[in-house]
């Protein structure tokens, strides 16, 4: 009787790999494990007319060939059903185009800020995302205890290295390798301990922009971000300049424009004043010319900084920076 269990294991095996249908499969389910004259059956039916010492190792290993036959046969069936749900393909038909992701809104905005300043010769450079002091703060006007350290809160790594506040550390950088004529812009991710809410997010990004050469005054600042202003949100926007204060540049001004919902008349959206803050500017101060041996009586320069989250929900109205971040996609898809 082992033989002839040996001998159902090799036929099963062979009988599996011929079977293409259904109604084979079923033929070859019949043939092995029929209740009445299955083969597997009929050898069961002979255990009776065995040794009572044979019949517990022979009946063993008929059950263990029963579940053997039923667990190729499932598997042969569940392949056939697959083969029969494939689509057929008609090659003449045009193909299905894949969706295609797009570009994040604030990658579309970045590269927009870098083609404007392109076109009036600004250079895009970068720098590392951990800085040290100096670089964040001091060569920038910024002293130990100077309050405005306070204001940007930073994220320390070690008692001199952080997360970098702003991209304005780059420019130092470029300063101390290049002579003027400079002209750049510093585009990059930027750090600070902000509580998140609709305005505020601890990671952002910034472009600074630093342009030095001799003769330069106010007047080319102006110039300059007016036309970048009327690049990125049409030529009917209107600006204002405000005094401000910033400890590397002096005199310092912020930059509003007009609120494209109420045409400087006064909205929710500007609340109320007509104007919504876009970036600050200034004349580099003579201090952080001296951090990187220029001549401030030689030279003179300008310096800009914005957000790109800031331009990016004022160009297409979007009401919280969370969105950004969130990648939800009903939110991206409208870009």
């Amino acid at each position: 009787m082992r033989r002839e269990i040996a001998f159902l294991k090799k036929e099963i095996q062979g009988k599996i790999n011929r079977i293409t249908d259904q109604e084979e499969l079923k033929q070859v389910r019949i043939e092995f494990l029929g209740r009445r004259q299955g083969k597997l059956t009929s050898l069961l039916k002979q255990l009776v007319d065995l040794p009572l010492k044979e019949r517990p190792e022979l009946g063993k290993l008929i059950n263990d060939l029963k579940s053997y036959v039923q667990e190729v046969l499932d598997k042969k069936e569940k392949v056939i059903n697959e083969e029969k749900n494939i689509e057929e393909v008609d090659i003449t038909l045009p193909g299905k185009r894949p969706f295609l992701g797009g570009l994040h809104p604030l990658t579309q905005i970045l590269q927009e800020i870098k083609r404007i300043f392109a076109t009036l010769g600004f250079e895009v450079v970068r720098g590392p995302e951990i800085e040290t002091e100096y670089y964040n703060f001091e060569a920038l006007n910024m002293p130990k205890f100077h309050p405005a350290r306070d204001e940007q809160d930073s994220f320390y790594l070690s008692k001199t290295h952080l997360l970098r506040t702003q991209t304005s550390p780059v420019q130092i950088r470029v300063m101390e390798q290049q002579t003027p004529p400079v002209r750049v812009i510093a585009p990059g991710k930027c750090y600070r301990r902000d509580a998140i809410d609709a305005s505020h997010y601890p990671m952002f990004h910034q472009v600074e922009g630093l342009a030095i050469d001799k003769g330069m005054a106010f007047s080319d600042l102006k110039g300059t971000l007016t036309y970048f202003v009327h690049q990125m949100f049409g030529p009917n926007r209107e600006l204002r300049f405000r005094p401000s204060f910033f400890p590397f540049t002096e005199p310092s001004a912020e930059i509003d424009i007009s609120c494209a919902i109420c045409r400087g008349k006064g909205c929710r959206v500007c609340s109320g004043k007509g104007w919504l803050e876009i970036l600050g500017a200034g004349m580099v101060d003579p201090e952080v010319f001296k951090k990187v041996n220029y001549d401030p009586e030689q030279y003179q320069g300008f310096a800009f900084g914005m957000g790109v989250e800031r331009i990016c929900m004022l160009k297409y109205g979007v009401d919280d920076i969370r969105h950004f971040f969130q990648n939800d996609l009903r939110f991206l898809r409208q870009f």
